[in-house]
């Protein structure tokens, strides 16, 4: 059988061949995370992009195998009552990293800028002041010293269409189906201008936009892997050496018997009998 082509005509990767490479890049996350720890550096890494479009995954990947003490996801429900009552970004503010901390933003505040603007949950004079106000913010956190790094998932009409399709009778994906979802079908060509625009203003010399093409989800997450990555001026470090200590000799204790405890039930013998 030969393999699938994607849109540009370039061979899938085989699944032997994305799950190593995957691997290699997961080790090297590792190590630039403990170069992030020691080094004091902060990272934030923003991911927008089109409903569907594989945002989710490759967070996933990315943050699979980092240390959760200083590597976490920001994903922010809809505002509460309070929070609508801030300055916008106050909320997003609040979940910057500090010193040796990676945060992955799976949304941010270009919520406004797409999904608010397009459905109308904010007014003309509020976008206007997003706008405005938004490079100068990110240049202020770059000017700070943060690693900012701006990542949006581009997926084609056909494609998001196919994701949406498959979620519907997927017990494990179903919630992933929202109303806003649904919207965003039939809104594509208004979600493409607003992305147009909020580009035209934000992608800045300091914070640039990156796009990943993610038709191809495995490619699509090496590509974002691989480049951040390339973003932070990480070196190896090299670990501190381990040796594990003897086991000490048993004493005189003596456990209390195993009918004074409750156990979990054995479900798994039950599937292998």
């Amino acid at each position: 059988m030969s393999p699938k082509k994607t849109d540009n005509d370039r061979p899938r990767l085989s699944k032997r061949a994305y799950e190593a490479e995957l691997e290699r890049l997961q080790v090297e996350l590792v190590q630039m995370q403990q170069w992030v720890v020691q080094s004091g550096a902060r990272l934030l890494v923003i991911f927008e992009g089109r409903d569907a479009a594989g945002k989710g995954g490759s967070i996933k990947r990315v943050i699979q195998y980092l240390n959760p003490r200083s590597a976490r996801v920001a994903a922010l429900p809809a505002p509460s009552e309070r929070e609508r009552g801030q300055w916008y970004f106050q909320r997003y503010i609040e979940r910057l990293p500090a010193a040796g901390e990676i945060v992955l933003m799976d949304r941010s505040w270009y919520n406004r800028a797409g999904v608010e603007r397009v459905l109308g949950y904010c007014t003309d004079e509020e976008y206007e002041r997003f706008l405005k106000q938004v490079p100068i913010l990110e240049r202020l956190l770059v000017e700070d010293g943060i690693i900012l790094v701006k990542y949006w998932f581009s997926v084609s009409d056909e494609e998001q269409q196919k994701r949406f399709k498959s979620r519907l009778n997927d017990p494990m994906r179903r919630w992933k189906l929202s109303e806003t979802d649904l919207k965003s079908i039939v809104e594509w060509e208004s979600y493409s201008r607003a992305k147009d625009a909020m580009f035209k203003v934000t992608d800045i010399p300091e914070a640039p936009w990156w796009t990943i093409e993610s038709d191809d989800k495995k490619s699509a997450r090496l590509n974002a892997i691989s480049h951040l990555l390339a973003q932070v001026p990480w070196d190896a470090i090299e670990p501190e050496s381990i040796e594990l200590p003897d086991r000490p000799t048993a004493d005189d204790y003596e456990r209390p018997a195993r009918e004074l405890y409750k156990y979990v039930p054995d479900h798994a013998a039950e599937l292998s009998s």
